[in-house]
């Protein structure tokens, strides 16, 4: 089969899918403005394409957002069009329609069958919107008006998509009825072999400092240092915490910068927010206990797990971060969140340990409990590993099943928007 991927930033979630297909001998090409020039990679012809209109000006504010994917969608559909007039027809398309690129791809190829990544659907009730108290909604009313034109890219997509595929069944469910029916749940995948257990990692953290699974070493990961990932909450933490735990270290991972929820205030980053705000509060010689690693390469992420007695993630109602399912894989004692996403993956007292987002003296409880009963911790690693491979392992379940879910596509009448 031909088959064509759309993702701005390939392979995305389809690392492991597309080049599978490609082994299997199908001919797969990928869309996407990662690259400026067209490449080859494991087995996957990738296609360059480029935004061919600047946005507009004075556009309404609730309206950007949609015209950024509009824009994205529309270059898309140029670019997809020059690859039909060179002959391309693709049987398959496998899109992750989050940034609009496969809105018109049903009108150049009506006879494809289309299968969409179904990710988020924005929504006031039981999600991210209004969630934190903290950082409450200017204007209620307003904002549901706002959220409403932010799904018109998910509504133009209902008439696009033949089938879906939602990582969890947290996901799946932001979406209203009339697409559920067609979302199947299949996690991306985690590598256990590799992302698995050593006792004898080892971490150099600066100073001529390096940590191993013998030491306390407490782990915080984010893409970005920010409060819809909980940083303010584990920050909060830390004074109690490092008086709790006088030998231990403290690791934190991730970026500068906003990957979801609102900038600071300009000039500032919310890392340094809440450093500045719990800093007085902790005395020079605890605080060189706690050390921000920025972003670090992948291996280095692994050893991190490794050599982690307790793994902290906090997570606003969205979705799922890979890192928790690696920490669980590798073996780290989980203390997480008591929110919604996490219960399909963190069960309490089997799989880690849960405490109320809002509440950092029960993520100090929690984490000292875990500390100081390392038989107790190791059996939660245990415990969350074992669930990690049963659940969501990439080589005897997710990606046979996508594998699955790509048949299941080939075999529907092209066009239908129902499975």
């Amino acid at each position: 089969m031909n088959i064509l991927f759309i993702h701005q930033n390939f392979p995305g979630q389809y690392k492991h899918l597309a080049p599978a297909l490609a082994r299997a001998g199908h001919r797969c090409v990928a869309l996407t403005l990662r690259v400026e020039k067209a490449t080859q990679w494991q087995g996957v012809q990738i296609l360059p394409y480029r935004i061919r209109r600047k946005p507009g000006q004075n556009l309404h504010p609730w309206l950007v957002d949609f015209e950024t994917k509009l824009l994205r969608g529309e270059s898309c559909y140029l670019a997809a069009r020059e690859l039909k007039e060179k002959g391309f027809e693709p049987d398959l398309i496998v899109a992750h329609p989050g940034w609009g690129e496969s809105m018109f791809l049903r009108d150049l190829w009506p006879n494809a069958r289309i299968g969409l990544y179904y990710e988020l659907y924005y929504t006031l009730r039981d999600g991210d919107m209004g969630f934190d108290p903290e950082f409450p909604q200017k204007a209620s009313e307003v904002e549901a008006m706002r959220l409403r034109l932010k799904n018109l890219n998910n509504m133009m997509h209902l008439e696009v998509g033949d089938m879906g595929i939602s990582p969890t069944q947290f996901q799946a469910n932001t979406f209203p009825e009339a697409f559920r029916d067609r979302i199947s749940v299949i996690h991306d995948g985690i590598d256990t072999e590799h992302v698995r257990p050593n006792p004898q990692a080892t971490l150099e953290i600066g100073g001529g400092v390096t940590v191993t699974p013998e030491d306390e070493v407490i782990t915080f990961v984010n893409r970005n240092l920010e409060p819809y990932r909980g940083y303010h909450i584990f920050m909060r933490a830390l004074p109690q915490l490092l008086k709790e735990r006088p030998k231990a270290r403290v690791l934190l991972v991730g970026g500068d910068e906003v990957s979801y929820g609102a900038k600071p205030p300009e000039g500032r980053t919310w890392k340094q927010i809440f450093i500045d705000e719990v800093r007085g509060k902790i005395a020079t010689p605890d605080w060189e206990r706690v050390h921000f690693l920025g972003k670090v390469p992948y291996e280095r992420f692994l050893s991190l797990l490794q050599v982690s007695s307790a793994h902290v993630y906090l997570t606003y109602p969205f979705v799922l971060s890979w890192s928790l399912i690696e920490a669980m894989s590798a073996g780290a004692p989980i203390v997480a969140s008591d929110t919604a996403p996490l219960h399909e993956a963190v069960h309490h007292g089997v799989t880690g340990r849960l405490f109320p987002f809002f509440e950092p003296d029960r993520l100090v409880e929690e984490v000292c409990a875990v500390l100081e009963d390392r038989e107790m911790a190791a059996e939660l690693g245990r415990s969350a590993r074992k669930f990690a491979q049963e659940t969501y392992d990439l080589r005897s379940i997710c990606l046979p099943n996508q594998m699955q879910w790509i048949d299941r596509l080939a075999s529907m009448e092209p066009g239908r928007i129902t499975m």
